[in-house]
């Protein structure tokens, strides 16, 4: 495993990171549960084969993850760097940091935490929770206290913004978006690491989205041809210090490390394979959805995300007939979901989209198009 140095810390992260946030879940009597044992050992996988840099947040896996996280850190706290984050926008007075903090230190099991970051930080959250309720004092003086180790920022904005909050001179580092259907913060990444703040990327393969780009175009492509392409293409940005993956099993985990341990370089095939993806129309025009989870509480019981991947599939192979097929199992056999007709319109679900995708309007679109021919 390749280690690289992680902005001005002094600290070096494998380039491989472990994301927290799919673990094995299961759903009984309207109360979620992580399968400890499974996702456990996953974890100690991941850190015997090196893996020193973990992430998680509140609201993970229904706010599990945390408590996982910590049970499978019992022998490893010295050895893994343990990355989570304050719900920002939950925040309602000064105190509520304090009060989340010490939360996820219980979750945890630890005395202090390596990466407490300000949750998808934006410039609206920057103004009405950071500067409002005074944060960043707030967050220096659990430092001070040694219950932080590094005052960090996971992101979705401009990256004109990202640049603004890196020349605060505040925080060691910054979690951010970056694949090569997103390229969107190259730029800033490479202008934070001139200021010595670290740099982890987040939804490397977008999400999963990159598995829906076989088109007629890369029939020559294979699934996981293209996990290995999108992950190469991010480590071959040096400005790129660890890139998280959300690993919820043993073989996804292997694959990974795999890649991660072989050469960087992408072929010229892939390279065209890459340009010829980016100049795609239909390519464009996907939903930006990395099925993160966080709408996934519907009141109304829409699985937005799965509705987003059958229009993206949709999109791409121009298969309508077996689209439609994906789209009326849902609510059929012993299925309680809605399908997107019955959205409310309550907001919810984008209130809480870190892509700032307008759901409601997408669902309506994706409706429209996948519901049976009249």
């Amino acid at each position: 495993m390749e280690y690289r140095d992680f902005g001005k810390t002094g600290i070096k992260v494998s380039k491989l990171g472990f994301g927290a946030m799919r673990f094995p879940e299961t759903e009984k009597d309207g109360k979620w549960h992580i399968d400890e044992d499974k996702a456990i050992v996953l974890m100690h996988k991941a850190f015997k084969y090196g893996i020193n840099y973990i992430d998680t947040a509140n609201p993970y896996c229904h706010e599990l993850s945390e408590i996982t996280v910590g049970k499978a850190l019992n022998d490893w706290k010295d050895r893994i760097y343990v990355s989570t984050k304050s719900p920002i926008w939950k925040l309602e007075k000064p105190g509520d940091y304090r009060m989340y903090l010490e939360k996820s230190l219980k979750r945890l099991n630890l005395d202090q935490i390596d990466f407490y970051h300000f949750h998808s930080l934006n410039e609206h959250l920057y103004e009405e929770k950071i500067i409002q309720f005074n944060l960043i004092d707030e967050a220096q003086k659990a430092k001070d206290e040694g219950l932080i180790k590094h005052i960090s920022f996971s992101f979705h904005d401009d990256p004109e913004i990202l640049k603004r909050f890196v020349n605060l001179e505040v925080f060691d580092s910054v979690l951010c978006q970056y694949n090569f259907l997103d390229r969107t913060n190259e730029e800033a990444i490479a202008y934070a690491v001139s200021k010595g703040v670290g740099v982890a990327v987040m939804g490397p393969v977008a999400g999963g989205r990159l598995l829906d780009l076989k088109t007629d175009n890369a029939n020559s492509i294979k699934s996981r041809d293209l996990v290995d392409m999108a992950f190469r293409f991010v480590f071959s940005n040096k400005n790129v210090s660890t890139a998280l993956s959300g690993m919820g099993n043993v073989k996804m985990l292997k694959e990974n490390i795999e890649t991660a341990e072989s050469p960087e370089e992408l072929s010229q095939e892939e390279k065209e394979f890459i340009k010829m993806i980016l100049e795609n129309k239909e390519i464009k025009r996907m939903i930006p959805c990395n099925d993160c989870g966080y709408c996934i509480d519907c009141p109304n019981d829409i699985p937005i995300s799965r509705i987003f991947k059958i229009y993206n599939y949709n999109l791409l192979t121009k298969i309508i007939g077996n689209a439609r097929w994906q789209y009326n199992l849902i609510g059929a056999y012993d299925d309680n979901k809605s399908k997107a007709d019955q959205c409310s319109e309550c907001g919810e679900c984008e209130e809480k989209c870190p892509q700032s995708i307008e759901i409601i309007d997408m669902l309506k679109k994706a409706h429209k198009t996948l519901k049976s021919a009249e």
